[in-house]
């Protein structure tokens, strides 16, 4: 007697599994726990075996014979069903493994460790938020061009032109590697590159000159007076006017990266856009900054920590925030004061190019010569630093400002005479 869809869902669990049958082999298979499986019993090469339809009520009755019957044409034809199910389990995992966002993954893991954190951040969510999404589950070999670039046409959509070429490169490179790592033979990311909508050229960080920086510094002052803003963001932009670092190398400064008693800050390379790890000498302008700061957050790891908390730094907004409310908004950012100090040292026709591009972390391409620049640099570069913020001093309070050739070395403590030197 066939069974019936009340029969199935009324079956109750007993003690042992029993079978409820349905003929042509199929039956359902009750637990103890209740839980109904769909099984068909078959004889193939002289030998009884047993065939998974699937679990009711995921596979309902009239699913599990349309199953049933299609397992028995196979058996018709000399063929295994459950062979052919194992095969087609073994293609699903190849398929899985295989996949787009498997491989993508896989690429991510193994460039992260020569990236910035914050750059191998950037990287996988722009894949998770814009191209997982359109195929990443996809085998990456069935992946075609019009299938990518109805992804980045989504994006151009959006008036977002900068994420689509930065996403179709990333998307690009996973394809590389798939072809090098023998999982795909062709590179469609590589086909639709010419139909990208134009990219916007790229701008750069806007930047006042270094005569506008007395009247800058002067705003600042005027903002802190006014609003009374937050003493952390005070001292992350007074910092970054005095080592013109990088924003996101003072935003993730970590207070073990300090040595007050040597006055050097050593950012750890895994922070540092070059992947070296940099040195960067602190005045005592700066020292002072970070004794005013450091009965506020030294007892963590930051110096400069989210209000949020969760171990998350200072928002990347913040130093620009403070620049925009003094009456800068695309005029000046946290970046520019990079520009503004390696302007005025460059101008002071005093100090060697190689010198302020060495304390500005550019990568040095000779690899001898960036050794020796780290090595042989310091004492110039420790002069240098305490010269720009004294000058800095002297642009905030409106007084005539110092020039190398006015300093004694040991009075001063400046290595003023090598670093002339140093300019022939």
């Amino acid at each position: 007697m066939k069974l019936s869809d009340p029969k199935v869902k009324k079956a109750k669990p007993e003690a042992k599994p029993y079978k409820l049958a349905d003929g042509g082999g199929m039956y359902l298979e009750v637990m103890p726990n209740g839980s109904k499986y769909w099984r068909l019993k078959y004889r193939f090469g002289g030998k009884e075996k047993k065939l998974a339809l699937g679990v009711y009520p995921a596979v309902t009755l009239a699913h599990a014979r349309i199953r049933r019957d299609d397992a028995r044409k196979l058996l018709a034809n000399g063929i295994d069903p459950s062979e052919i199910k194992q095969a087609q389990k073994k293609q699903n995992k190849i398929a899985i493994e295989n996949s787009f966002e498997a491989i993508a993954r896989e690429w991510h893991t193994l460039n992260t460790p020569r990236w910035t954190a914050n750059h191998a951040y950037d990287v996988l969510h722009s894949l998770e938020k814009e191209v997982f999404p359109a195929f990443g589950d996809a085998p990456i070999s069935s992946i075609d061009a019009p299938t990518v670039l109805d992804a980045i046409r989504k994006i151009e959509g959006r008036k977002a032109l900068d994420v689509a070429g930065r996403v179709l490169q990333r998307v690009r490179v996973v394809f590389a590697y798939a072809i090098a790592s023998g999982r795909a033979r062709h590179n469609p990311a590589a086909e639709i590159m010419g139909a990208l909508a134009p990219r916007p050229k790229k701008k750069h960080y806007p930047a006042i000159k270094p005569h506008e920086m007395p009247t800058l510094l002067h705003a600042l002052a005027d903002y802190w007076e006014r609003d009374k803003a937050s003493t952390l963001a005070r001292i992350a932009t007074r910092l970054l006017s005095l080592t013109f670092v990088r924003t996101g190398e003072l935003r993730g400064a970590r207070w073990n990266e300090f040595d007050f008693e040597k006055m050097l800050w050593t950012i750890p390379a895994e922070r540092m856009k070059a992947r070296e790890p940099h040195t960067v000498p602190l005045s005592r302008q700066a020292l002072a900054a970070l004794n005013e700061i450091h009965p506020l957050t030294g007892h963590g790891a930051l110096l400069f920590p989210s209000r949020s908390g969760e171990g998350k730094a200072m928002s990347d907004n913040t130093i620009n925030m403070v620049l925009k409310r003094s009456g800068y908004a695309g005029k000046m950012c946290g970046h520019g004061f990079r520009s503004v100090a390696s302007t005025y040292l460059n101008e002071l026709g005093t100090i060697r190019p190689d010198i302020i591009e060495a304390q500005l972390a550019h990568a040095d391409k000779n690899a001898v010569r960036a050794a020796y620049n780290r090595a042989d640099y310091m004492e110039y570069r420790k002069a240098m630093m305490q010269f720009w913020a004294d000058t800095l001093d002297k642009m905030q309070q409106g007084g005539k400002l110092p020039k190398w050739v006015e300093y004694e070395p040991r009075t001063e403590g400046y290595r003023a005479s090598q670093i002339i030197a140093l300019r022939a």
